[in-house]
């Protein structure tokens, strides 16, 4: 059975509770709402006007953990500090997840990491809106929900054993070796984190959205991203995050936008899509889906 992806383009902060109803799900307890707080210098991060609204309605705390690299995030103190300038301590609580430790995951089934490593918060919450800014990606090829769940969720010894395949939890000695890696072996520890992760939280405590605006080629990790070279598209939902980020890539991929070129060669030369295949291997979700427009 092909999973329901709901699409609109109206890229507003109504197009964004618009679509999250229409997945029909009540998210229980407490609910954390998963973003990327963005490097600062970068713009593209998912601006507090545009989900103010919806993380209000859940009565959602905003989360995020701390980085690999170096940076205004890698350390919590500083984060905090990003976390206020780009404006989410204004809308709603925010929590760094890894701030007071961090907790590891068993992954079954493991295609190349057999535990995850995230921030200890995570036990805090009884559910998870994962609300993810799709655009390219230096490493992962692009950045969507299973890359919000993946390293969005790693504690920062997490993400060094990520992108290490399991060799280095710390994160200088990973960031020397950064490039010393296979990189579908990279994409596939990125989907073993994913299955630890959805396994913990529980899938119907879970649901996801994709908002496909600002397509830069870098992530918003980037303190200084290339501008987008083609339109905005719209938001994308489901409760398969497989099913989903599969859509915003066919969207990209199928666009007539001429602008898109960088883009999917960003995300083709990286072997972007084998983080939905490998997903999909795990039993996460279903490629194939069926599109619900809302407009």
């Amino acid at each position: 059975m092909k999973s329901t992806v709901y699409f609109t383009r109206d890229l507003t902060a109504e197009g964004l509770q618009k679509i999250y109803k229409a997945l029909n799900v009540k998210l229980k307890g407490k609910v954390a709402v998963k973003i990327s707080t963005g490097e600062p210098g970068g713009h593209n991060f998912l601006q507090p006007k545009l989900i103010a609204p919806l993380v209000n309605s859940l009565n959602g705390t905003i989360v995020e953990c701390n980085t690999a690299y170096p940076g205004r995030r890698e350390f919590s103190k500083d984060h905090w500090q990003a976390i206020k300038e780009h404006g989410f301590l204004d809308i709603a609580p925010c929590e760094i997840l890894d701030e007071f430790g961090e907790i590891s995951l068993p992954v079954k089934n493991h295609l190349r990491i057999d535990h995850d490593i995230v921030g200890k918060g995570i036990d805090s919450y009884d559910s998870m809106l994962v609300l993810s800014h799709f655009k390219g990606h230096v490493m992962g090829g692009f950045g969507g929900a299973l890359k919000n769940i993946s390293i969005g969720l790693a504690s920062r010894n997490g993400k060094a054993y990520i992108h290490s395949v399991g060799k280095y939890t710390d994160a200088p000695t990973m960031m020397a070796n950064l490039f010393d890696r296979d990189q579908d072996a990279f994409i596939e520890a990125m989907a073993d984190a994913c299955r630890a992760v959805i396994d913990h939280v529980g899938a119907k405590n879970m649901a996801y959205i994709n908002v496909a605006n600002r397509l830069s080629t870098e992530c918003d990790c980037s303190f200084n991203p290339s501008e987008p070279e083609m339109a905005d598209i719209g938001i994308f939902a489901s409760l398969d995050p497989v099913a989903l980020d599969q859509a915003c890539y066919d969207a990209i991929i199928n666009s007539p936008d001429k602008g898109k070129a960088s883009l999917v060669k960003r995300m083709d030369e990286r072997h972007g899509i084998h983080i939905v295949e490998a997903s999909a291997k795990h039993g996460l979700g279903n490629r194939e889906y069926n599109i619900v427009n809302l407009d």
